[in-house]
């Protein structure tokens, strides 16, 4: 990702100054050298540190996302020439709110009240009150990130803060290269999976409006963000909020793009697919739950027990479970609909010049959607999975093999049943007359049949 650079600045490096620092640790564990250069030299903070893990415990989540916030923000605040706070949150820690606004919601609980309880109670305890404590979140990671954005809010008469709130952030679309992508969290994870066969039903609904956000598009706002807000020459009286998401400008939904998507995942086949990725979106829990037995459980046990059989380390059923897991977690936020308000975005670029907007590219129709899919699904293909694209023709020729294996097992599997329903008709057919004969010898029924 750093090739171009080099190659066009190869100087450039020389101007990172890394310090080594911790978030769980006071004063962030930073050295007092670190700290005095830090406090007499920066002027922008942008805080990205967290953890993603929707998983965590809340006292994992409340001491990495907003008790590591009043960290930072503790040594923002000795900074002498601070011109802007830019704190990264989530535009989704907004369960309880049907429209989003880009604006600061009050929050149920005071955060250095929730930071000082996760301190002092015992884990088993709080393992306990968790699902009481952050409802309606569905999750510590929303949860803890919306007291995070109280805290740098509360700041706003001590220095200039603002909060970025991205959406499903998603493989670059230009910068550093097209489709680049470093993370299997989110929609990656799920196009990986589903394009190596192994995820093959997920709970959603397709109709939803997908929100999402190119990874560069996200930093390019950003830096102009830090630039306007650095440049406000008189105090702020409100937080600047800025939810980062393409709906207002390119609606599109989870059905549309899982349709172009697999359109492209064929063409651009995975390597060591282990079967033909024909996955799909289910709105009913029920059938995405039979689903999940006949596509997800049964071919998991039957390749664990192959691999049993020829002495191989089995490793499916527990893939599965991770899976299984990980959908679960996913869908309170695949089956909802999520609206939000992205005017203070969008007009980022009323101001800048031709030159800047192309330097700081935020427009989300410079490229098609049909191409910026191919580059993703090359992307997560090339850096993620490291498979080279020389491959793909005779990955082509595999999937073929695997078209024709699936559609032997599909059809196989009706004609089963069919004969089954064949083979049990005379025994339904004896188990029925057996019933009419004998409710015809009671007085009332045979009475009723006869008339």
């Amino acid at each position: 990702m750093f090739n171009r650079l080099k190659e066009s600045r190869p100087d450039a490096i020389n101007k990172v100054i890394p310090v080594t620092g911790d978030l769980n640790s006071e004063g962030l564990g930073l050295s007092r050298q670190d700290l005095d250069l830090l406090v007499n030299n920066a002027n922008v903070v942008f805080h990205c540190g967290a953890t993603l893990k929707l998983e965590a415990t809340l006292k994992d989540a409340i001491e990495q996302n907003t008790a590591g916030t009043a960290r930072v923000i503790d040594v923002a605040k000795q900074m002498k020439n601070l011109n802007a706070f830019i704190y990264f949150s989530t535009a989704f820690c907004s369960a309880d709110i049907e429209v989003f606004e880009e604006k600061v919601y009050d929050c149920r609980d005071n955060p250095r009240d929730v930071i000082e309880v996760a301190k002092w109670m015992k884990d088993d305890a709080l393992q306990m009150a968790t699902p009481s404590i952050i409802a309606p979140h569905p999750n510590t990671y929303t949860y803890s990130k919306r007291l995070a954005e109280k805290l740098v809010a509360d700041e706003l008469v001590n220095m200039p803060v603002c909060i970025v709130r991205p959406s499903v952030v998603v493989p670059a679309m230009k910068e550093p290269l097209p489709g680049w992508v470093d993370s299997l969290n989110g929609p990656m994870g799920l196009l990986v999976g589903a394009g190596k066969g192994v995820i093959r039903s997920m709970l959603a609904k397709g109709e939803n409006k997908a929100q999402l956000v190119p990874v560069d598009i996200a930093i390019n706002a950003t830096i102009v963000i830090a630039q306007r807000i650095g440049s406000k020459k008189e105090k702020m009286k409100e937080v600047p909020v800025y939810n980062l998401t393409q709906d207002e400008v390119l609606p599109i939904t989870m059905g549309e793009i899982l349709d172009r998507g697999r359109r492209i995942v064929y063409e651009n086949p995975f390597e060591m697919q282990i079967w033909y990725p024909d996955g799909d979106i289910r709105s009913s829990r029920l059938i995405h739950e039979i689903y999940c037995i006949f596509l997800h459980w049964l071919p998991a046990y039957f390749i664990d027990f192959l691999l049993f059989i020829f002495r191989y380390q089995r490793f499916m059923v527990r893939l599965q479970r991770k899976i299984h897991d990980g959908l679960g977690l996913l869908q309170f936020f695949t089956v909802r609909q999520w609206i939000f308000k992205s005017s203070n975005f969008l007009n980022l670029t009323n101001d800048m010049t031709e030159e800047e907007k192309n330097i700081f590219c935020m427009d989300f129709l410079a490229v098609s959607a049909e191409e910026y899919l191919t580059v993703s699904i090359l992307g997560a293909r090339q850096y993620l999975m490291k498979e080279d694209l020389s491959t793909i023709p005779r990955c082509r020729t595999k999937q073929k093999i695997l078209y024709v294996l699936h559609k032997f097992c599909v059809y196989g599997f009706y004609l089963l049943i069919l004969w089954g329903l064949v083979s049990l008709l005379p025994k339904i057919k004896l188990m029925f007359d057996v019933v009419g004969n004998y409710a015809n010898k009671l007085p009332v029924v045979g009475t009723l049949i006869t008339k």
